[in-house]
């Protein structure tokens, strides 16, 4: 092997490249049963994860894409279950309408509630979210406790998200927490089995803001 041959980059500009990768997507990935509204989130997914197995499993409830864009164009409160969503998300677009992303997993009140009741950070951040997140946008990629949690409170009536994006990934609750989401009727996106976490939930949560911007 010859170390010295001279290194060429390649010189496409990002859109380009983005273009072309949904182009391959899009070929590789064929046939579907996915709306038009719905297919410009499991492009997205797939081209932040590389992984069709993981687009095929994505599910929507029926108002999915529309509670979502509500969301955003009414300057809803984004939730994040970590700094790893809130990080990757495209703030101007959220912000444009007026909205905010807000994690609460680092918050001190947070951590000394979850120390005395004896659980996790995550839950009791969604708690604190339902204080200002009422029709906001629930986006939870890392912590199955927190979907289920959240699940827990929608169902008693105390939540009422906008839109759950719930793609936690994970051995532990994460494919079960996604079961009982796909059980609820309120608006969400959810795959089934192991596979999701923060990049896939940024990408499904961009996906949402890029169709609110055209709408």
């Amino acid at each position: 092997m010859d170390f010295h041959t001279e290194f060429k980059p390649i010189t496409i500009q990002p859109q380009e490249i983005e273009g072309k990768s949904f182009e391959v997507i899009d070929e590789e990935f064929g046939e579907h049963s996915f709306t038009e509204e719905q297919y410009p989130i499991v492009q997205r997914v797939i081209h932040a994860s590389a992984d069709f197995e993981l687009g095929r499993s994505l599910v929507f409830h029926p108002k999915a894409i529309e509670a979502g864009i509500q969301a955003v164009r009414s300057g809803k409160i984004v939730y994040a279950d970590v700094q790893m969503v809130q990080a990757g998300v495209s703030k101007p677009r959220i912000e444009k309408f007026g909205g905010k992303v807000k994690v609460y997993i680092s918050d001190q009140d947070v951590i000394e509630e979850a120390k005395r009741l004896n659980t996790t950070r995550a839950i009791i951040s969604v708690r604190k979210a339902l204080e200002e997140c009422d029709g906001g946008i629930f986006a939870i990629g890392n912590a199955p406790t927190a979907l289920l949690e959240l699940i827990r409170l929608v169902k008693e009536g105390v939540a009422k998200p906008g839109l759950i994006i719930g793609l936690p990934v994970g051995f532990i609750s994460a494919a079960e927490s996604k079961e009982e989401l796909a059980k609820l009727d309120v608006p969400f996106i959810t795959n089934v089995g192991r596979k999701g976490g923060s990049t896939v939930t940024v990408a499904a949560l961009n996906a949402i803001s890029i169709l609110a911007e055209k709408a």
